[in-house]
Parts: C-alpha cells; sequence; structure tokens
C-alpha cells in the first residue's frame, strides 16, 4: 500500500493547480481522476486568459504534463469512500492518515486529501434539453454569451435566480424570452422590471425543445404553441461529488444551491486533513477562478503538512 502525502480526487484545472503548487514543494501527491470533468460538453472555453477560445480538454492536457513533470502520478478512477486511520499516541489515539478506497478494489493511504471532484449539472426534466447541453442550451453568459450575442435568446428557469440571469442575457440581446415552466416565482415588482428592457415572460409549461443537430431551434408549449430560439440559458441544480466523505461528518452549510462542505479561505474543510476546493462545494466557479483556488488549496495543503512535521520534530526532541 503506497503512502502518499496528498491524494487529490479529481484533475480539473483545481486539481491539476493544488498539484502544480504540491509538486513543486515536493510532495509525493497523486491524482485520481474519473475523466468526467464538468465542462466536458463545451468545444470552448472563454473568459480564460490565455486560453481564449480553447477546447477544455487543451488546458487539462497541458496541465498533466507540467504536474508530472514534477513527479505528480495521475491514475483514472473512483473513490468510493475515505476513512481515518488512527495510530495510538501515548494514552489517546491519533489521526495521522487517510485511507482512500477506490471503485476497483484499490486501497491506498495518504495524510492529506484534497477534494476537487465537482458537480453534476441536473437539468430541468424537460424533453430535448440535456441533449443541446453545452453546445445551444447554455448556463453562464459570461462563458457563452459572445457566441450568440443578437440572436433569439431565451431563459428557462423555475426560481428567482432566473431573475438576475434574464437580465445578464439583455445585455447580450434585445430579443429575450424568460420561460417560467409554469411556476409562479415572478411579483409584480419583478415582472415591471423585466419588462421595461423589453424581457417577455411565457409563463405556460415546458413541453419539448426542438432543435436540429446541435442546434435548438423551437421551445413547444404544453398548450401546444412553438417559439423560435437560437439558444436557451438554464441553470440545473448541482449535484456536488463528495458522497465518498460520507462517513466522516464533515461540516456542511446550506446555500440558495444545495448542501455544500464548510470551507475556509483556502479550501480546509472541518476535518484538519481535508480540503475542498472548485465545484465540489460552488456551483460558480469557473475555470480561472478554479484554476486560483486549487493553487491556494495546494499552497494550504503544503503548509499543513510543514507545521505538522515541525511538530513532530519538536516533539520528538
Amino acid at each position: 500500500m503506497t503512502q502518499w502525502d496528498v491524494v487529490i480526487v479529481g484533475a480539473g484545472p483545481a486539481g491539476l493547480s493544488a498539484a502544480l503548487m504540491l509538486g513543486r514543494s515536493k510532495r509525493k501527491v497523486l491524482i485520481v481522476d474519473s475523466g468526467l470533468p464538468r465542462n466536458r460538453f463545451a468545444n470552448h472555453m472563454h473568459g480564460v486568459l490565455g486560453y481564449e477560445g480553447e477546447s477544455p480538454q487543451t488546458l487539462l492536457e497541458k496541465g498533466r504534463q507540467e504536474v508530472a513533470d514534477y513527479g505528480v502520478e495521475i491514475e483514472s478512477g473512483e473513490i468510493t469512500e475515505v476513512r481515518e486511520l488512527t495510530t495510538p499516541a501515548d494514552e489517546e489515539e491519533s489521526v495521522d492518515q487517510l485511507q482512500v478506497s477506490l471503485a476497483d478494489g484499490t486501497v491506498t493511504t495518504t495524510r492529506m486529501l484534497i477534494v476537487a471532484s465537482g458537480l453534476n449539472d441536473r437539468l430541468l426534466d424537460i424533453p430535448g434539453l440535456a441533449a443541446h447541453w453545452g453546445t445551444t442550451v447554455l448556463h453562464c453568459p459570461y462563458c457563452h454569451g459572445w457566441e450568440v450575442r443578437d440572436k433569439k435568446l431565451a431563459v428557462l428557469g423555475e426560481s428567482v435566480m432566473n431573475l438576475h440571469q434574464a437580465q445578464l442575457i439583455r445585455q447580450l440581446s434585445d430579443n429575450v424570452t424568460l420561460f417560467t415552466n409554469g411556476v409562479d416565482f415572478i411579483d409584480d415588482a419583478a415582472r415591471a422590471r423585466l419588462e421595461s428592457r423589453n424581457i417577455r415572460i411565457v409563463s405556460e409549461p415546458v413541453a419539448e425543445v426542438l432543435g436540429d443537430g446541435d442546434q435548438v431551434t423551437e421551445i413547444k408549449l404544453s398548450n401546444g404553441k412553438v417559439i423560435e430560439v437560437d439558444a436557451i440559458f438554464t441553470g440545473g441544480m448541482p449535484e456536488y461529488r463528495d458522497e465518498f466523505l460520507a462517513s466522516l461528518d464533515l461540516e456542511r452549510e446550506e446555500t440558495p444551491m444545495g448542501n455544500v462542505l464548510k470551507v475556509d479561505q483556502l479550501g480546509k474543510t472541518s476535518h484538519p486533513r481535508i480540503f475542498a476546493v472548485g465545484n465540489v462545494n460552488a456551483h460558480h466557479v469557473n475555470v480561472p477562478l478554479a484554476i486560483g483556488l486549487g493553487s491556494f488549496a495546494g499552497a494550504g495543503t503544503n503548509a499543513a503538512l510543514v507545521t505538522e512535521e515541525f511538530d513532530l520534530a519538536e516533539a520528538s526532541g
């Protein structure tokens, strides 16, 4: 059983960035990656300085090579469980390792864990919506808006968060329609605000999203009416990929976008040996922010290890 300084869950921008800091600090690091990054449905990244318009895979491949140059190892796999390993220390037991189990039966140990496993976007259950996700069904105006500027744009959602989304989309086009899918979440003040800039509101439930290949073409309502659209902005509820931590009972917090792991500014959780960073505890984190947060988590993890090493050296005399 290999003993690692740090195991990182996920080889996305956050996980790779953390690994880069740790590899450069001469740490023994393993990344376990499922091969399912959140942005795998998109062909291009935007708003990523130095990589504008590039494929997400281009950044990941370059990042993998960079961390490998510092001795970081990457394995394909899925982590199923993380447990504490205790050792006697005088009259008390001390947690100085974590046991990491993978779906293929592999078990390894590590002093620290960085969770950068991301999330899944759970879209509204409307036929045709998921089939166009990442091409012309979109979520972020900064990531995808320029490419559909001045077109017939729809915002599809069932919560007040979609009101803000609709206002942002209005900057991109003067032809914007908000579809509420039959859910009454717009009060009179919000309605007046949207209509002041000619955002149309359709309250009829949506029956289906129609398209031609990757291109959405129409939204069909439950009453049979069809409305032409060129792109749809929506936002699914996130499903955070942290179920393998369940047995550790880490502190969590409720947010408008779900229940997430509670972390400090460096990404440290309530467990002294576990950090969490990126989309796994914040749905809004984009690629540049994930890189920055990963860098901080990597540095914070190394600092925790350094502190422990000095503490042990002092204690041993």
